[in-house]
């Protein structure tokens, strides 16, 4: 997926209200922007990390710029989670993601369970339905390792119970992790963050949910899935 149109580069003053962030650009202009990011962002939103922000272009939007990336001097971090849907899509239609290849078709945000939508849900005439659930991660504490969730989900707890009983009812269920970040080369559950996600996680693979996690190649012109990494529970 390319940025379209180009990035702007600024600094960040501060994040807050969840989905609000100060942002300084270059010509010294302060700026409130769209965070696109429900999680704590724990260890991304130290003042003055360098960030690009995304211009809608659309003058009825409230705000016209959204924050895209944050600089952490290794590594860029995407931080709209709106995104990972995306590139997960992207990558299945390029063949990116071989136990998710070979379906005709891809539908999004399809109702299923208990008043739950399914992100993606991969069809095949001759194939069984596969459930695809999909998770945006940008935490990472250790070299390397990226880990899940940022903060308490209750909501990815009851999204593993679902994807559980879709197993049960002879479909096939996947949890598929969006590492959007570049320095990650294993994933893990943030067990100390949210032991019941974590305990949830180990559930649901032993119910027979399929868990992958994908890295991603990010600069400021594009970001896209590269290639898988192994999951540790």
């Amino acid at each position: 997926m390319r940025y379209d149109p180009p990035l702007i580069c600024g600094k960040l003053l501060k994040r807050y209200k969840r989905f609000l962030a100060d942002i300084e650009f270059a010509d010294g202009e302060i700026r409130t922007v769209h965070c696109a990011n429900p999680g704590s962002m724990l260890g991304l939103i130290e003042l003055g990390n360098g960030v690009f922000v995304s211009d809608s272009q659309n003058p009825k939007r409230k705000l016209l710029y959204s924050l895209e990336l944050i600089d952490l001097g290794n590594t860029l971090v995407s931080v709209n989670t709106h995104l990972a849907n995306k590139l997960a899509e992207e990558a299945i239609n390029a063949n990116l993601i071989q136990q998710l290849s070979g379906y005709d078709t891809i539908r999004r945000e399809v109702k299923y369970g208990q008043n739950s939508r399914i992100d993606l849900l991969l069809e095949h005439q001759s194939r069984r339905r596969c459930y695809v659930e999909v998770k945006s991660v940008t935490l990472s504490r250790t070299s390397g390792l990226a880990e899940f969730p940022d903060s308490v989900t209750k909501r990815g707890a009851k999204h593993l119970f679902e994807l559980s009983e879709q197993v049960k009812s002879g479909n096939r269920a996947v949890q598929l992790f969006v590492i959007q970040r570049s320095d990650c080369q294993k994933f893990s559950p943030a067990d100390d963050i949210d032991p019941e996600y974590a305990k949830a996680l180990a559930v649901a693979q032993n119910a027979g949910v399929e868990i992958i996690a994908m890295a991603c190649n990010i600069n400021a012109q594009e970001n896209y899935i590269t290639h898988e990494i192994p999951v540790q529970l």
